[in-house]
């Protein structure tokens, strides 16, 4: 969270690469910092090149709007920004009028927002000018009208307020759960990866364990209140995530139209109201989880007596959650007068942090009057880091975090001089006071939720670490398939003669730019290091037509083996970071030549890999040009309008069409035509027939006619090569990247495991020219192996094969501690060619166990009697046979059974 200034603080607005925040805001609206404009753009206000209009007397005047003082203050922050970012000329006059308002010391409360003239009325009035003279331009009009200021405002003190809760709620609900001895396993929840919601709640289990670390209070009470804290303060963080991410960007939006939008319902309004009211679920389910925790804290109390009167104070004072349910039902009723909705939300959060701040007052109460419960001084976060190994520590039965949550609290209640925890009667001002220390107003705040973070990460150590969203590690069994994919793989492109080649990782993000259409967002860029700006490669198609260019090579048929990076969302078999295995011919050929060489390469491919059946969709870019010129598209829109029928295998054509027609600009009556086109697919020599059959509206198209002809060539050529049965003429594959200039194609896996598109390619004449100038034509295909893993690991399961990790041929077990004997035979193992481990333990079962675990077929036992005997004894695995030999036959042995020469 970003926590507000500090009282005395200022907040500036304009200043280049800054931006307004909502803690800003917050921290303006409670007058703990001053706003001001920045002086270059107060400057650049004053020189505006295009004057404004000529200033209007009088606007419609709509009803009025009146704001709490923190609102009318917000409002004007949010307001002074927006003047201050117009993309409008705008006179310095107003935004000056409320820099100048926000300096008084009262009368926030009179400004009326209804509409542009009433506002600028209010300000006069506060600031003894003559609004006649000042008067208010149209496009002043449209920044008061369409910046919807007075939403922006409320959202950004609730975004503030209720972030501030995010980290708080979890340490006051972990100080909970050891008052009230909660089973610490409830925490044991997975770690997602994908981004999905899962990964809030799995992030607040992880923040329970880190806070609850060492805690000898850990029970067997795993009541609902408790064991739904990570589902449900995981449903408050992606609320609070939802609405910042709205605000932060509504902050600093600019208003784009000059047409005034008046009364009525507005989308951004809506929008905001949507957020609001799914913070307002989050707030009502936290408060009545937090009150839940409260009452079976109060139920630990020690003593009948003592728990009796606590929970009588509890019970008469902590009263807002009657009426809270009835408020989020008043909110979901709520009409479309967005300001005063959005107020009740803000109004709902503050209950939500009385009742925390009585849960935590309980928590800590409970603790507290608790003898069985070591008191222990905690070591300060700081000097716990330098904490040598050899210092004797004082054990606590608290855990390690929330030993520090509790001395947190106490340290800040220590400063109110009747808020002490060994009277029950103290427990209103107690709950009182922690609800003041969990506004962001205090100005210790920003101090303890910075302790809580480090609280949560210094402890994260003992926690099991994660990896980033899209990215995943691979165990010793599916690197074994991977190891075994990948030798099928390169023994396939070798066997067609092609060569090797590695290029960087990143590159200049020139290169990469404009290559990949709509796609071309989804490159990782990499931080300026050294004065030149890289981005990570998104295939390896380009750096490979850049290595062509750059070394001036005009033929090459090359395979390569690498990462590939794509800055997308995350879902099953669809990586951020993932391994493409392309294989490219670059030079001058016979028409149809290497196209018809890297299809085959693909069949080869994946009958090798043995994934099951596949089919290759395939079509020709020239073609799909030409029926986009028959239906009429201008050819400036035929990539964009390609990159929409590219989702047809994933999207209806109804789907497609509404983009096309909504996005792309075209008629309805087009989109038909093409959906005629697209729906054709099937067997290639059939659907060529159907297409060059007189009367074929491609027969009068150039474009469409170079294509045929070449793909009756290509066709005749598969069938010849027996692997055109694989192929099927699909004429809605499209193949979105901009570098495609002839043939496409997609492979698709069609088993019971849905991973989508396992490899691509296509014939891209014009890639290399891009970057020399001299045209070198090539084609290629890219093997999507990651998928192409999935599938095969999934077999694996279905057959129930055990996965070997190792080679390993032999096991050298020594029944003892003789390193020096294992040493000297598993050496002699080593260098006749053998695969072996050893190991030395004297319980035979153990030998046996970790060759049958591994899969290793044979065993060498080597015991006191064989060492003696000068014999070792030779153990099949599989058929448990022991077998003697003497100790100089053995490697002789073995490669005679292994087949090794």
């Amino acid at each position: 969270m970003a926590t507000p200034p500090r009282e005395g603080s200022a907040v500036v607005v304009g200043e280049k690469g800054c931006s307004l925040s909502s803690a800003a805001v917050y921290s303006v609206s409670r007058g703990l910092s001053k706003l001001f404009i920045d002086p270059v753009a107060l400057k650049k206000l004053c020189q505006q090149k295009n004057q404004p209009s000529k200033p209007v007397s009088n606007t419609a005047v709509v009803q009025g709007c009146i704001l709490t003082v923190e609102e009318s203050r917000a409002t004007l922050a949010v307001l002074l920004n927006k003047f201050v970012i117009s993309e409008f000329p705008v006179r310095p006059v107003i935004p000056l009028l409320i820099q100048k308002t926000l300096v008084l010391a009262a009368g926030f409360e009179t400004i009326d927002f209804g509409s542009s003239q009433a506002f600028l009325a209010s300000l006069c009035r506060l600031n003894e000018e003559r609004c006649h003279e000042i008067g208010v331009t149209e496009e002043e009009i449209a920044v008061l009208e369409n910046s919807y200021a007075s939403s922006i405002a409320v959202c950004a003190l609730l975004d503030c307020c209720a972030s501030a809760l995010v980290r708080v709620s979890d340490a006051v609900a972990a100080l909970s759960s050891e008052a009230a001895r909660v089973d610490v396993s409830l925490f044991d929840l997975p770690v997602s990866d994908i981004g999905l919601t899962i990964k809030d709640e799995s992030d607040v289990a992880a923040s329970m364990k880190a806070f609850l670390y060492g805690s000898k209070l850990a029970g067997k009470l795993d009541s609902e209140p408790f064991a739904e804290i990570p589902e449900v303060h995981g449903t408050l963080r992606e609320a609070v995530r939802v609405l910042h991410g709205r605000t932060r960007v509504e902050l600093n939006t600019s208003v784009k139209s000059k047409k005034v939008v008046g009364s009525g319902i507005h989308g951004k309004e809506s929008a905001f109201a949507a957020s609001a009211l799914r913070l307002a679920i989050a707030i009502q389910y936290m408060s009545e989880a937090s009150y839940g925790r409260a009452e079976l804290v109060v139920a630990s109390v020690v003593g009948e007596e003592l728990r009796s009167k606590v929970g009588e104070v509890f019970q008469k004072e902590c009263h807002c959650i009657a009426a809270l349910k009835n408020d989020v039902d008043s909110i979901k009723r709520a009409s479309f007068n967005y300001v005063p909705l959005l107020h009740q939300v803000y109004d709902l959060l503050v209950k939500f942090r009385e009742i925390l701040a009585w849960e935590a007052a309980l928590a800590l109460f409970a603790i507290e009057v608790d003898e069985s419960v070591e008191k222990a001084a905690v070591v300060p976060l700081e000097s716990s880091k330098s904490e040598k190994k050899s210092e004797k520590k004082k054990k606590t039965t608290l855990g390690k975090g929330t030993s520090i949550v509790r001395q947190l609290l106490k340290e800040r209640l220590s400063l109110e001089a009747d808020a002490s925890l060994e009277n029950v009667m103290n427990l209103v001002r107690v709950a009182h006071y922690l609800a003041g220390a969990f506004d962001p107003k205090d100005s210790e705040l920003d101090t303890l939720i910075g302790n809580l973070k480090e609280i949560v990460e210094s402890n994260g150590g003992r926690r099991l670490p994660k990896i980033l969203k899209g990215s995943r590690d691979f165990g010793k069994e599916q690197m074994a398939i991977r190891e075994r994919a990948f030798s099928v793989i390169v023994g396939v492109f070798k066997k067609h003669g092609a060569v090797a080649l590695d290029t960087p990782a990143f590159e200049l993000r020139e290169t990469l730019m404009g290559k990949y259409g709509e796609d071309s967002k989804l490159i990782y860029d990499l931080a300026d290091q050294g004065g030149e700006l890289c981005s990570l490669r998104y295939d390896l198609t380009v750096p490979f037509a850049r290595y062509l260019a750059m070394n001036n090579i005009n033929a090459l048929k090359r395979y390569q083996i690498a990462k590939v990076y794509r800055r997308d969302n995350p879902s099953k078999g669809r990586y951020r970071e993932f391994y493409q295995c392309d294989f490219d011919i670059a030079g001058q050929y016979e028409l149809m030549e290497p196209d018809f060489e890297v299809v085959r390469v693909l069949t080869e491919l994946l009958n090798e890999l043995s994934i099951g059946d596949y089919e290759i969709k395939l079509n020709h870019r020239k073609l799909l040009d030409g029926m986009l010129e028959i239906c009429g598209i201008p050819s400036e829109k035929f990539r964009t309008v390609c990159s929409s029928i590219d989702k047809l295998d994933k999207q209806t054509f109804e789907y497609v069409k509404k983009e096309l027609v909504e996005d792309k600009g075209l008629t309805s009556e087009i989109a038909e035509r093409i959906g005629d086109f697209v729906k054709k697919r099937g067997p290639p020599l059939e659907i060529l027939s159907e297409l060059t059959s007189e009367g074929s509206q491609f027969l009068g198209n150039s474009e469409a006619v170079v294509a045929l002809d070449e793909l009756k060539i290509l066709f005749t050529a598969l069938d010849k090569s027996k692997c055109l049965n694989r192929v099927v003429f699909d004429l809605s594959l499209a193949r979105g990247l901009d570098y495609y200039t002839g043939v496409i194609f997609e492979a698709v896996f069609k088993g019971t495991t849905q991973v989508g598109s396992i490899a691509a390619g296509g014939r891209y004449d014009n890639l290399v020219g891009m970057f020399s100038g001299k045209a070198v034509p090539a084609v290629g295909v890219s093997l999507g192996i990651e998928r192409v893993f999935t599938i095969m690991e999934q077999l694996e399961k279905d057959r129930n094969q055990v996965i070997r990790a190792t080679e390993t041929q032999v096991l050298v077990a020594i029944l003892g501690k003789g390193l020096a004997l294992a040493a000297e035979l598993v050496s002699e193992l080593w260098d006749a060619k053998i695969k072996a481990e050893f190991g030395l333990t004297k319980r035979v079962m153990n030998h046996i166990t970790r060759a049958k675990q591994t899969g290793i077929p044979w065993m060498v036992i080597v015991g006191e009697s064989e060492l003696q005997d000068g014999v070792v004894k030779l153990k099949s695995i599989e058929t448990y046979k022991e077998e003697v030999f003497q100790r100089d036959k053995i490697v002789e042995e073995l490669q005679r059974r292994l087949g090794i020469n």
